[in-house]
This record gives structure tokens, sequence and C-alpha cells, in this order.
């Protein structure tokens, strides 16, 4: 049985072509233009800011669509927590749509590992979900094995910033050789990068040259967002 029904908005039922009619996708909350290219901290410049200068992260560059606010979370809640996979092509979409690409294409896609407790009790990972659309339109290998999360963290969205580093330290690991390659990290959302960075980290260390955050949506508070 499908979530939506085609041909209406899936946000408040009107007539649409796609999953959006014009007036929802249009008051969307997308990610603002200007942004540091490696964190996605807007600044005015679209510089890289200070704290990546300061003490540049293991990845290489990230891009997202969205800012992590209504009604963008309550579709990925949804997805993970209740799950209603028909809602990992449409963010998949958004991401496609709106994200710049133009960047070097990568050689793998990687979604974010699940710890294995978590796959059982959830039934499926909403990264590999998302990631499946995303690597079929750009024809870009999908790597959903070699790379593994060997710690069952506490979720970071439950810990103060100052004690999620500690919780996903050596969280992963990867037995693929990556030598020389540049690989796609593909997550549902970004908040402070430290999952993130603790993967790529990992990736680095089997050859990676290059590695880039995809994800759908990043957390932002409302003072931080610059028009």
């Amino acid at each position: 049985m499908k979530l939506f029904a085609d041909g209406y908005c899936i946000l408040c039922g009107a007539t649409a072509r796609h999953d959006f009619c014009t007036a929802c996708e249009m008051e969307l909350p997308w990610f603002p233009k200007n942004h540091c290219p490696i964190c996605l901290w807007p600044i005015p410049t679209s510089e890289v800011c200070g704290a990546c200068l300061k003490k540049p992260p293991a990845f290489t560059r990230s891009i997202a669509a969205l800012r992590y606010t209504f009604p963008v979370d309550a579709l990925i809640r949804s997805l993970k927590y209740q799950s209603n996979l028909t809602i990992a092509p449409i963010l998949a979409n958004l991401l496609l749509k709106y994200s710049n690409f133009s960047q070097l294409k990568p050689d793998l896609i990687l979604p974010m590992p699940l710890h294995s407790s978590r796959l059982k009790q959830r039934g499926f990972n909403q990264a590999v979900e998302i990631s499946r659309p995303i690597a079929k339109q750009l024809n870009i290998r999908l790597m959903v094995d070699h790379c593994y999360r060997i710690r069952d963290t506490a979720p970071q969205a439950d810990l103060p910033w100052s004690e999620r580093r500690k919780n996903v330290h050596k969280a992963f690991q990867c037995d693929a050789d990556l030598s020389g390659q540049h690989v796609a990290i593909v997550d549902d959302v970004m908040t402070t990068g430290t999952t993130l960075n603790e993967l790529a980290k990992v990736l680095r260390q089997q050859g990676a040259i290059e590695i880039s955050n995809w994800v759908i949506a990043r957390t932002l508070s409302d003072k931080s967002i610059i028009d």
C-alpha cells in the first residue's frame, strides 16, 4: 500500500505533478546559499569558515538541500521511526534537484552505517534507502558493506554537543581498499558533523583522498541563518 497518492502534494494534498505542489515546494526550508563549503555553517562569503580553517575536519566538503526544521524534520522522523519508506526517494529527489553536484564526481556512495542491533530493531537503514535512488540516477557505485558501525552508540541528538565526539569515538570500522578514491557519505541529517567526521577518519585510513558529505538536511539555529 502506498503512503502517498500519486498526483497529490504529500504535505497539503493539493493536486501536484510530483511530490509537492508548487506552493509547498517553494515554502520548504531550503538551505542558505551562502555557507562554508566544508561544514555548511552559514557565512556571508561562502568561503571556508574560521573553524574549518583552524581545525579542518577529515571530510573535504558537504552538500545539503534543506534545513532540519518543519516540515522536513517530520518527514525524516516518519521515515526513520514509522517505517514510511516511501519518503526515502522523495528526500533523495530533493537532494538531487536542489543541490550542487558540479564538483568532482565521487567513485562511490557510502550510506552512513547503522549498528547491527539498531538495524535489527528498525528493519532498515534510512541512509541506504535514501542512497539507492541517488546512486542509480547519478550512475555511481553504491557500497553497502565493508564499512560497519561497531559500537552501538547513543543517538547524538540525545547528547549535549560537548559529549558527541566521545560518543562516536572509534565507532566505525572499514575493510575496503579505498586508495585514491573519492567517497560520498550519504546521511539524513547533519548536526555538528561529529559522526560524519569520525567515519571520514576511518575512510582516510583506508586510502580515500576525498570525502564528501551528502545530507538531506543540516541543523541550524535561526540566529545562524544568513539571507
